[in-house]
């Protein structure tokens, strides 16, 4: 019998806060330090002869493979080991990982580990938020979601701050410096996570016969524009700086850091928006913000104005994870069986579409000569079309009468309850 995938919810804040702490480790290590800390060691890497400059961008590939791959094996995973063994599991392999990349063995070898930290990542995302949130008071959710994320800005801001410290001390060094950077903040959080868990079954929802189902399905066409509007800015940012501006790598460098300091504004800020204005309208607001910084970018060329827009597009990437969580929320409230089976769909898409969006970047750069503003303004688009797909949802209001059904029905046969009469203003 498989264990139960649910914390309790007991919403007392001595209970919350260690679990917040341990979701916060969590999404630093298995995200923000696993993924993130790799992109300033690339031309080192490079540099120090471990491998050659294809195999480096191969390695780098490893991880957001890794990623889809746990977004898909996230629930499975819990539904055997239960979330909480699963989570501390993916920070040790984490730890594991960057250990093992201290020791060049051969690209294979490197290969792998980058994969299973891609894994481990993947697994955190889809089931951080079900451990944790479930523990919160409903109008705290946005916050504690936001305060969880941070890890993921935090992992950002310390790639462009701490691993250029690390460096100094060495390549096998910097690596050996991150995995006991891991393996402290796996053993500080190790108690944080909730203790008892309740069954995912049994609980009683209210659904509609096809409503809800269709704002889901558009809420993973927005999920899919926004994976596909972060990766340009997120790979070419610096470049853009360091060659596109002839700025060079330490200026680059600088701005990748002020793209740090958004990351970790991001989640938090976010949160509270969504909290106090709402999922769909805090979704609203910061996918307009954001397509007019992306298309504000294409077209800037003073420093200040290239600063600030940093700043606002870097808190985009960890920063969108709160309110697309409150979207799930609001589409499906009272049934968490099913808003989890969402949001790891919802990462998956994500996943998928940030690979594609990677690869398709690169091969526009290249096709049109280096031109990162092309590459700016057509994030811009994309995630205007996240914005305008929400728009477009509103003729899928529901108005038939509701129907009480058990959980215990096959998730996929839920479809969730009616949406609220202001949500579609």
């Amino acid at each position: 019998m498989s264990k139960p995938i649910l914390p309790a919810a007991t919403g007392h804040p001595k209970a919350v806060w260690p679990s917040i702490f341990a979701g916060f480790c969590a999404s630093l290590i298995g995200i923000g330090l696993a993924r993130f800390a790799y992109t300033p060691l690339l031309p080192v890497l490079i540099q120090a002869h471990w491998f050659a400059a294809s195999d480096v961008v191969y390695l780098g590939a490893a991880n957001l493979a890794g990623y889809l791959v746990g977004a898909v094996l996230g629930r499975p995973l819990a539904a055997g080991l239960g979330n909480v063994t699963a989570l501390r599991a993916m920070k040790v392999l984490v730890t594991l990982a960057f250990l093992a990349c201290a020791f060049p063995v051969s690209t294979s070898w490197f290969f792998i580990w980058r994969l299973l930290s891609g894994i481990a990542g993947g697994v955190i995302m889809v089931l951080v938020a079900a451990t944790v949130l479930p523990n919160v008071p409903d109008d705290q959710k946005g916050l504690a979601t936001g305060a969880v994320f941070l890890g993921l800005g935090c992992g950002i801001a310390a790639s462009g701050t701490i691993v250029p410290l690390l460096l100094k001390f060495g390549l096998r060094e910097t690596w050996i410096g991150l995995a006991a950077l891991s393996a402290i903040l796996t053993a500080a959080s190790w108690r944080g996570w909730p203790r008892r868990a309740v069954p995912a079954t049994g609980q009683t929802a209210t659904t509609l016969s096809s409503g809800p189902n269709a704002f889901i399905r558009v809420l993973y066409l927005q999920y899919a524009f926004m994976a596909a509007g972060l990766v340009p800015a997120m790979i070419f940012l610096v470049d853009f700086i360091a060659r596109g501006l002839e700025s060079g790598a330490a200026l680059g460098s600088r701005f990748w850091v002020l793209y740090g300091v958004g990351a970790m504004i991001g989640p938090p800020l976010y949160g509270v928006f969504a909290d106090r204005l709402g999922a769909r309208r805090a979704l609203r607001l910061i996918l307009s913000v954001q397509a007019i910084a992306l298309a504000a970018l294409a077209a800037a060329n003073n420093y200040l104005l290239i600063g600030l827009l940093t700043v606002m597009i870097g808190s985009f990437p960890p920063g969108i994870i709160p309110p697309v969580l409150a979207r799930v929320r609001e589409i499906v409230p009272g049934n968490a069986v099913r808003q989890n089976a969402i949001w790891s769909r919802a990462t998956t898409v994500f996943a998928a579409s940030q690979a594609l969006s990677g690869y398709a970047s690169s091969a526009i750069f290249n096709s049109f000569g280096g031109n990162y503003r092309c590459l700016f303004l057509m994030s811009a688009v994309a995630i205007a079309s996240a914005l305008l797909a929400d728009f477009a949802s509103l003729r899928w209001r529901v108005r038939e009468p509701l129907s009480e059904v058990s959980t215990s029905t096959c998730p996929e046969q839920l479809d969730g309850p009616r949406m609220m009469a202001a949500d579609a203003v």
